[in-house]
């Protein structure tokens, strides 16, 4: 077999926007993410119900509701 083909497998850390840092190991070195399972509304049972452009009133609008 060829020898030193496979890349460097080191330690790394990933650092979600809300402040958690998980270790692991990549190949790829540190990775920033947006969102992690410690702030996903999956994980966390919390939904964020947020209505954005006003879809919720557009649709009464549109359907004539109260």
């Amino acid at each position: 077999m060829k020898t030193d083909i496979h890349p460097k497998y080191v330690a790394a850390k990933i650092k979600c926007a809300c402040g958690t840092v998980i270790e692991t190991r990549s190949t790829s070195g540190d990775i920033s993410v947006e969102i992690c399972s410690n702030c996903h509304p999956f994980f966390t049972g919390k939904s964020k119900l947020v209505d954005t452009t006003g879809r919720v009133d557009k649709f009464k609008k549109k359907y004539k509701m109260k």
